[in-house]
């Protein structure tokens, strides 16, 4: 196998259940509505997938791998007292663990050395030292394959936020009950993110094949790995990665070939499904788009998590991944 990038595109969904992976501040933290309410379909951010593979690469490579090439730039990084570094002050640290900080090319330093810059690009804008790299993969925003109606939900902090004191009479001064937050959330939901891969950009950052079996993963693992309450518990459910033979050809809009069943009515009724069990994801369209395009095709690779039901079968080598089949 050749260590070049193929010019390729990405399909890849997740489930979540009782959270909101990416809220909206301008809307009260609730989920980010690109399509309007009439449409009803919710939306992640791209920002919030690059996160996840981010944070999956900083804990797998903590010290930047066997050679020094997998680390993070775009992270956050405190000095002792506490104040986080900028992007200068980032890329000494990052070039000095990785022993280039005596190289003169910064931007070719910094591709050598972080696994993010080489695949996603970095825009480092630093007086004396600045450059704009674009990345040779990038992803569009991930929607839900179905109208959402979120909840707005209240509960109670049991610790108060305030010490509170008895004074000699009994009575007590300042807070004795713990405070209230409230919060939106959705009880179940399955996206789909679309991605490209560039194989002229790819060769210009010196992004890998190694990369690109790396960034699958960190897709897939990486949403395992990143938690946080408010984001619900999300589950990787399908992942299908398919490279071309001729480096200026796509296909296209591979998310336009999936259909969720039950339909937009089962969603929005009295009793919407609310667990992987309960949906079927068709893809005989996405196959038959395959097909018409085999002779284009050099290879297409899917991930499956096995609780996920199909209906169709794509023309895709099937990889297993501890629990994905």
């Amino acid at each position: 196998m050749t260590d070049h990038v193929s010019t390729g595109e990405i399909l890849f969904l997740k489930a979540v259940k009782d959270g909101i992976p990416n809220r909206d501040p301008l809307r009260e933290s609730d989920a980010r509505r690109i399509f309007g309410e009439d449409d009803g379909r919710i939306s992640l951010s791209d920002v919030s997938i690059k996160r996840d593979v981010r944070d999956y690469i900083l804990a797998r490579y903590p010290d930047g791998g066997p050679d020094k090439s997998m680390f993070v730039f775009v992270r956050k990084e405190r000095t002792a007292d506490n104040k986080l570094l900028g992007r200068d002050k980032l890329s000494e640290s990052l070039l000095k663990n990785a022993g280039r900080d005596k190289e003169t090319d910064l931007q070719q330093a910094l591709m050598q050395s972080a696994f993010d810059t080489r695949v996603f690009g970095a825009v480092f804008s630093v007086k004396g030292k600045s450059f704009n790299q674009c990345g040779p993969v990038q992803f569009g925003w991930a929607h839900s394959l179905h109208p959402v109606e979120t909840k707005y939900v209240q509960g109670t902090v049991v610790m108060p936020a305030k010490d509170a004191t008895i004074k000699d009479d009994g009575e007590s001064e300042g807070s004795t009950q713990g405070t209230i937050w409230t919060s939106y959330t959705l009880p179940f939901a399955v996206f789909a993110m679309p991605g490209i891969v560039n194989a002229s950009i790819a060769r210009g950052t010196g992004m890998s094949a190694r990369d690109m079996d790396t960034l699958n993963e960190a897709l897939w693992k990486g949403t395992h790995h990143r938690q946080a309450r408010g984001r619900g518990m999300q589950q990787p459910v399908f992942l299908l990665h398919v490279e071309y033979k001729d480096p200026f050809f796509r296909i296209g809009y591979l998310e336009e070939g999936l259909q969720l069943e039950p339909d937009r009515e089962a969603w929005l009724g009295t009793h919407p499904p609310t667990s992987l069990t309960d949906v079927r994801l068709n893809v005989e369209r996405l196959a038959s788009i395959l097909q018409e395009n085999a002779a284009q095709i050099q290879r297409a690779r899917l991930w499956l998590a096995p609780q996920l039901q199909l209906s169709g079968e794509l023309p895709a080598e099937r990889v297993v991944w501890n629990g994905a089949s």
